[in-house]
């Protein structure tokens, strides 16, 4: 047997707390990725959610955990010394559909620095088929927390959930708003 990781440990927190809000109706878990990288010896978890009863303009949320070989050797060698290492990377996605109007980005990131504050990293992007008339924007906003989230902060990655579920339903009714 083997003593799991931080990143293990963050893992099947993150997952309990978002598969009870799916198992009492809050959210529906949409997917659920766990991935092994051999030749990097790096580990990478993502679970997707959205709300339920909205099937049109679905906003979509993704939390995503990775870890790479310096920070599972952090922990697990004690002459590494490099304790600031140990734990893991988050990062969150949302995806929506919108319309390609500057005011629309804006009113977007006003939704998340009114939730997430002013120091978060906050990145907007935009996906779309030239092809496609009229055009669909898939806008993907990604917030990057940039620095190693350790198991110190358990409780804050459990409260980092509800954070994106408040979100998530801003975001819903942003997207209904428009019609």
């Amino acid at each position: 047997m083997f003593d799991p990781t931080a990143f293990d440990n963050m893992k099947v927190v993150i997952e309990g707390a978002l598969y009870d809000l799916d198992l009492i109706g809050a959210i529906i878990v949409t997917d659920r990725n766990d991935f092994l990288n051999t030749a990097k010896m790096s580990r990478l978890f993502s679970i997707c959610f959205r709300l339920p009863g909205n099937t049109t303009n679905t906003v979509t949320a993704k939390l995503e955990m990775g870890a790479e070989l310096n920070n599972l050797a952090a922990e697990l060698l004690p002459n590494m010394d490099a304790n600031d290492l140990a734990g893991c990377f988050v990062k969150l996605q949302f995806c929506l559909e919108v319309v390609d109007e500057m005011t629309e980005y804006q009113e977007i990131d006003d939704i998340f620095r009114k939730i997430w504050g002013e120091e978060r990293k906050i990145c907007q992007s935009v996906e779309f088929n030239p092809l496609n008339q009229p055009k669909k924007m898939k806008n993907v906003v990604t917030i990057d927390f940039e620095r190693i989230i350790s198991e110190a902060q358990m409780d804050d990655l459990v409260e980092m959930i509800e954070f994106m579920v408040t979100t998530t339903q801003q975001l819903e009714t942003f997207c209904n708003g428009r019609k």
